[in-house]
């Protein structure tokens, strides 16, 4: 019986990746369409992969696929062959990665979940066939020269903030549950003005242009391929690029420049950076943005009491985490969140 889930250790994955010499293709796919057995599509699915060396994370439900991988440049045909056997999926669009090392992912994940999307919508008379217009870069430049339109970024707070389009609005959420009713009360107003919903490859825009037409919304467009997409687009096309700054990914990389600005700032000590890290206390892993300097002088940490962690013996780390829950730890602006865990780390350990 063939094994469908990794066995070896996450250390060793990378020890492997990084030892390749051939170079990887970082590549993102989406599509809503109806799966009838999600765990029987997921098991052929992972055989196939698996086979071609595919790595990255890619989530099936009943309401269709979401796919972030990573594919060894030599089959990269026959993935897109496999792909497009598969009658729904034939000929859906292949969002290539723009700032791409090869090294985004170390292991192959497919794992069934309840939505490919977590949008928090229960009405049942919601649907995915009714949804906002694509709109190509190109047409994209030429709307948002229009007064009446409003630009939309799906986003969470720490991707819009290292970068966006001009003039985007931000929904200034940690998630796309609540930025959906967020988005249709702030726009309230505004119903029968153009607005074009973004994010980073499509999924989550696509899925908000849908929930707006059901919110009663007028004219709704989504950029296609989101923000992915229209980098390639105007480079290739030569097209003014609208863009601003770094596009935060959900990999190693956490990150790929599109344009050179820098638009935000280190978390610590306020200098222009856009370089997303994880705080390097296991016990805090607090994702934030780090200049190099704060890198060197923290050693990768949040801060000086998360570096004292770190230079404990490894035993006493342990032991400090011991039973810590991370929880969603990403640093916001507004609620200034960047702090240490070491005294619920220090209070769990004395109970």
């Amino acid at each position: 019986m063939a094994v469908l889930h990794n066995r070896v250790s996450q250390e060793e994955l990378k020890k492997q990746l990084l030892a390749e010499t051939e170079h990887r293709t970082t590549i993102s796919f989406y599509h809503y369409f109806f799966i009838a057995e999600p765990q029987s599509f997921r098991d052929e699915m992972y055989k196939a992969l698996d086979v071609l060396k595919v790595f990255g994370r890619i989530y099936i439900a009943h309401e269709g696929i979401n796919a972030q991988i990573s594919v060894p440049d030599s089959n990269v045909d026959a993935f897109r062959n496999y792909l497009y056997s598969i009658p729904p999926l034939n000929g859906i669009r292949l969002n290539i990665a723009v700032d791409d090392d090869g090294k985004s992912f170390w292991v192959l994940k497919i794992k069934v979940r309840d939505k490919i999307v977590a949008d928090g919508i229960e009405d049942v008379t919601f649907n995915m066939e009714n949804k906002g217009k694509y709109v190509t870069a190109q047409q994209f430049n030429e709307l948002t020269n229009d007064a009446n339109t409003i630009v939309i970024d799906m986003r969470n707070h720490y991707e819009y903030e290292v970068g966006h389009f001009d003039n985007a609005i931000e929904i200034p959420s940690d998630t796309f549950r609540e930025q959906l009713p967020m988005a249709a009360d702030m726009m309230k107003d505004n119903k029968d003005k153009n607005i074009i919903m973004y994010c980073t490859g499509g999924i989550r825009c696509e899925k908000a242009s849908a929930y707006m037409l059901h919110q009663g919304f007028k004219n709704v467009f989504h950029l296609e391929g989101g923000i992915i997409n229209y980098a390639n687009s105007v480079k290739e096309k030569d097209l003014p690029n609208k863009f601003k700054g770094k596009n935060f990914v959900f990999d190693n990389r956490l990150g790929e420049r599109i344009t050179e600005e820098i638009i935000s700032q280190c978390h610590q000590c306020g200098k222009p950076a856009d370089t997303h890290t994880n705080c390097k206390n296991e016990g805090c892993h607090l994702l934030f943005i780090q200049c190099d300097e704060c890198s060197e002088k923290y050693q990768g940490c949040c801060s000086k009491e998360c570096q004292d962690v770190i230079n404990l013996p490894k035993e006493q780390q342990k032991e400090l985490r011991k039973g810590v829950d991370k929880g969603r730890m990403v640093f916001n602006k507004s609620r200034q969140r960047l702090r240490p865990r070491l005294n619920e780390m220090k209070n769990n350990n004395d109970k």
